[in-house]
């Protein structure tokens, strides 16, 4: 996919609304497109979390591992939705798992590059995690809620 076309899908993305240009350039020189077959995983629990997503087409349920059993599938994500966080946060590892239940296409992030860009641009940084916070919250009282509705 050619630069230019790529920045200009970041910039309409709800989660870079509004991120000034410079910004969309930094993150597009760490972007790449991917795609992953129904039932395979983009990542699994343990592994190196090295990467987030921006969901462009498909379903991907994330799954907390509950060995004997299968796997509990806390919430699906769909188009337009970022998947994964753990990039973020030292060690960097997942703590959960990533299937894709049916065919995904996706924008994959890489984790290293953007760190890099966060320690040169602080700025930059305290933008990413102000608005990866916000889902991070978002996604935490829906987990909770939906406890409760197994629970209660």
């Amino acid at each position: 996919m050619e630069k230019k076309s790529l920045q200009s899908i970041l910039a309409r993305h709800e989660f870079l609304k509004d991120l000034p240009k410079p910004y969309l350039e930094l993150l597009t020189g760490c972007a790449k497109n991917t795609r992953t077959e129904a039932g395979k995983f983009l990542f699994q629990a343990g592994e190196n979390a090295d990467r987030f997503y921006l969901i462009r087409q498909g379903k991907v349920a994330v799954e907390l591992p509950a060995k004997p059993h299968r796997p509990l599938t806390i919430q699906t994500l769909g188009p337009d939705e970022l998947l994964g966080w753990s990039w973020l946060i030292p060690p960097y590892r997942w703590h959960l798992a990533a299937r894709a239940v049916e065919p995904v296409v996706a924008l994959a992030f890489d984790g290293k590059c953007i760190r890099g860009k966060f320690d040169k641009d602080q700025k930059l940084g305290y933008e990413f995690y102000r608005r990866f916070s916000l889902i991070m919250a978002q996604r935490l009282e829906e987990t909770f809620l939906q406890m409760l509705g197994i629970c209660g």
